[in-house]
């Protein structure tokens, strides 16, 4: 099984393009014309090592809003695509990251059973010109277009960039733990013999 996916994306608001490979180096190419979400998207592909192109294009000159709920779409969908039938893989994963005076932690469930648990206080309403709310809409998008269990949890920080960059790293390794192949396990890793 390959393990990588394309996906693209596109409506009267947005068009992606986004390739995504599970068993990769971290190396990343991210164009979305929202900076902080680049970031992001960078950390994220660098500390889970997964390969990660996006291409993306939208209507920023309204807000952010529509391509970073569709760039979490397009991750998500990436994701159930490039896993395949799922067998063999570890199924949960979990990372706490320290970024200066914050810290995230993060833990999925590769359930096939999509749901957010996000507990991330913000101080700052922006991080420059990025709405910070719309962290919680991609991790939303992400969990349901991937049907990830995410929960991501904040006990503390007090910048707004350290806070979201922690938990972005800590999303990258715990996709990473969860996806990958444990050659223990026989099938899908459920007792019921599917998952969802």
């Amino acid at each position: 099984m390959s393990r990588e996916s394309q996906i693209e994306r596109t409506t009267k608001e947005t068009s992606i393009h986004l390739s995504l490979r599970l068993q990769g180096e971290g190396a990343s190419k991210i164009e979305t014309g929202v900076p902080f979400l680049d970031h992001m998207l960078t950390l994220f592909a660098r500390h889970g090592l997964f390969d990660l192109t996006v291409e993306g294009k939208g209507d920023i000159e309204v807000d952010y809003h529509h391509l970073v709920e569709d760039a979490g779409i397009c991750l998500g969908e990436a994701f159930r695509r490039a896993l395949g039938d799922m067998k063999g893989i570890a199924r949960y994963g979990h990372a706490v990251v320290p970024m200066i005076e914050a810290l995230a932690a993060v833990t999925v469930d590769i359930s096939a059973r999509p749901h957010l648990v996000y507990r991330v206080p913000l101080k700052n309403e922006k991080v420059g010109k990025f709405d910070t709310e719309l962290v919680e809409e991609f991790l939303r998008a992400f969990a349901q277009s991937s049907g990830v269990c995410l929960h991501v949890n904040v006990e503390y920080g007090s910048n707004a960039h350290h806070t979201v960059e922690a938990v972005f790293k800590a999303f990258g390794r715990a996709m990473s733990e969860a996806v990958r192949i444990d050659p223990r396990v026989k099938g899908v890793p459920s007792t019921k013999g599917v998952l969802g």
